[in-house]
């Protein structure tokens, strides 16, 4: 099937009143912005972030060690950026996703199916002993074949699956369309080891938790400069400084304190669409009671989740970068992709025509080229980062942050000895080269969509390089 590009009237007459807002983050519960920093401060751990992989960092450094003193700086309020504006998949694949991660790392895929699943369940325990109530619900995740090709390529993974014991569970087009009814779900696959969560409340869960050990909040506190000495690294914000013996930098997909981290990290944009809440017979239109995490496995995807309230929550296709790794506010309203989202949804779901969306908003994926997260150390080992989830840090930030404890404490443990967390992804170019190959290579995606998955001479030059381009 290919998706129309042309939205009608009805699909822009559904976006016509969205509020352009990140709707998790206009919860009533957010909580109230924390003071920023003021004076001079001293840590035995600084955490500049305040996003999933800075508060696991915080949490699981101070529960390992109650006497150590922990600060976050957060240069906005606690998941103001892709923590709070994410699809809200909390998945056990450390690696994108099996066939990425057999395609690069074949002999750790054991361990790491292992370590992935216990991140998870680390996860999962963590939400239920400190009462966070962030709709965390075990409902696994499915992927829709759009086409017999797609559909041929799930039974390969599925079979390479069990060769692993990573177990999919296949689907064919009458038992995909009874979990989510779609005229345009062909085939389908199931990965049990995955939750759906509300994102931004994960996130308020994990800074009450934090504060509760004891840990020191700073919000509105941007980290403008870092001054090494021999013995720490002083960081510097407007109205104060801290002096730490350690740093874990988590600042994701924002322009990178170590500088040169910008030439493995690409900020991409991406879009999402909320619809008011489903009535009773629009529910039972579509099914999807499983409230399974949902997808397609088009190489321009759409993702969605269907909320505690009944909403649909609707994502992804385009993924925009901006010239020389663009990053601005204003990226994040994007009117011809949220219309283009609204167009996709109501050929997705046509029983449902006339559905409105309540909220549209964008945000930013700290892309890298082979998908999954990297990590490091800079200024003699005093500070350590990850980076480079390309959106799939809900889940992986956890042990994202495990491995920067790893680095910063000195620990020869299992994960921070895997060849994924010693190696770094290949650079993009520099500009002026990276803009026009990042979009070539979009374009070339979207013309494989289009002709049943048949790639053009570029994209198989970047498959045989380990190369790509991912939202």
């Amino acid at each position: 099937m290919i998706y129309s590009n042309h939205p009608r009237p009805a699909d822009l007459k559904a976006i016509s009143d969205v509020t352009l807002s990140p709707f998790w983050l206009t919860d009533p519960a957010r909580p109230a912005a924390g003071a920023p920093l003021s004076g001079a401060h001293a840590a035995d751990l600084v955490v500049v972030g305040a996003g999933f992989s800075g508060l696991w960092s915080a949490l699981l450094a101070k529960e390992a060690d109650p006497a150590r003193e922990v600060i976050v700086l957060e240069a906005e309020r606690v998941a103001s950026g892709a923590s709070g504006r994410n699809g809200g998949f909390c998945s056990a694949s450390l690696t994108h996703s099996f066939e990425n991660g057999l395609g690069r790392w074949p002999r750790e895929m054991p361990a790491l199916l292992r370590m992935g699943l216990e991140n998870l369940n680390g996860i999962e325990e963590t939400v239920r002993r400190y009462s966070i109530d962030c709709d965390f619900t075990r409902s696994g995740e499915l992927t829709a074949a759009l086409n017999e090709s797609e559909a041929q390529d799930f039974k390969r993974e599925v079979e390479q699956g069990a060769r692993f014991g990573k177990t999919f569970i296949l689907l064919d087009r009458q038992q995909m369309q009874a979990r989510v009814n779609s005229p345009l779900y062909q085939a389908g696959v199931l990965d049990p080891d995955a939750a759906m969560l509300n994102p931004a409340r994960l996130a308020w869960g994990l800074r009450r938790a934090c504060l509760g050990l004891g840990v020191r909040l700073f919000e509105q506190s941007p980290v403008q400069r870092l001054e090494e000495t021999r013995s720490a690294v002083i960081l510097h914000t407007p109205q104060g400084h801290v002096r730490a013996r350690r740093v874990a930098l988590a600042t994701n997909a924002y322009p990178p304190l170590v500088k040169h981290l910008s030439l493995y990290m690409a900020p991409v944009y991406d879009y999402v669409l909320m619809t008011e809440p489903l009535t009773e017979s629009q529910r039972a239109a579509i099914g999807w009671r499983g409230r399974e995490g949902l997808g397609d496995s088009a190489n321009q995807f759409h993702y969605s989740q269907i909320t505690a309230d009944g909403r649909i929550l609707w994502g992804g296709y385009d993924a925009i970068y901006h010239w020389n790794n663009g990053f601005r506010p204003e990226l994040e309203n994007r009117p011809e992709t949220f219309a283009r989202l609204s167009a996709h949804f109501f050929q997705t779901f046509p029983q449902l025509e006339g559905l409105r969306f309540t909220h549209a908003w964008g945000g930013v994926i700290d892309t890298c080229s082979r998908f999954t997260a990297f990590w490091g150390k800079a200024m003699g080992g005093k500070l350590a980062y990850v980076l480079g989830y390309t959106g799939l840090g809900v889940g992986a930030s956890r042990f994202g942050a495990q491995v920067m404890l790893d680095l910063l404490d000195g620990c020869a443990t299992e994960r921070a000895a895997l060849t994924m967390t010693r190696t770094r992804p290949i650079p993009f170019p520099p500009e002026p080269f990276r803009s026009p190959i990042i979009n070539f290579t979009r374009w070339s995606l979207d013309r494989a969509d289009r002709s049943g998955g048949r790639r053009n001479l570029w994209l198989k030059l970047l498959d045989a390089l380990g190369l790509g381009f991912d939202s």
